[in-house]
C-alpha cells in the first residue's frame, strides 16, 4: 500500500534539518510537490502525464524532483493533463515593496 504524498511531506516537515533546506529552495520545490500531487490525484504515471503533454518522462520526473523548472505552457499543460487548475501569482515581499514610486 503506498504512503499518501501528504503524510510523507508532514513528515519531512517535522524535521528541522529539512525544513531549513526547503527553506532554501522553497518556491521550486512548492512547484515541484504541486506538480506531483497533482498528478498522483489524477492516477496518472509520469509516463502518462508525459504522452498527454508531448515531452518525455525523464522530463516530468525533473520537474517533480526540482532539478528542472518547466515553462509556463508546460505548466499549462501539465495543468490541463492532470485535471488541475494553473494560477500564478507575484506577491511583494514586503508591504514596503508594494508602494508605488
Amino acid at each position: 500500500m503506498a504512503i499518501p504524498f501528504k503524510t510523507i511531506r508532514e513528515r519531512w516537515n517535522a524535521e528541522p534539518d529539512y525544513r531549513a533546506a526547503r527553506d532554501a529552495v522553497s518556491p521550486v520545490m512548492d512547484l515541484a510537490f504541486a506538480m506531483a500531487e497533482a498528478r498522483h490525484r489524477a492516477r496518472l504515471s509520469q509516463a502518462e502525464v508525459a504522452q498527454r503533454i508531448g515531452t518525455s518522462q525523464a522530463m516530468v520526473a525533473r520537474w517533480e524532483s526540482g532539478k528542472s523548472a518547466p515553462t509556463t505552457t508546460s505548466l499549462r499543460r501539465f495543468a490541463d493533463a492532470t485535471g488541475a487548475t494553473l494560477h500564478i501569482r507575484l506577491e511583494s515581499a514586503s508591504a514596503e515593496d508594494a508602494q508605488p514610486a
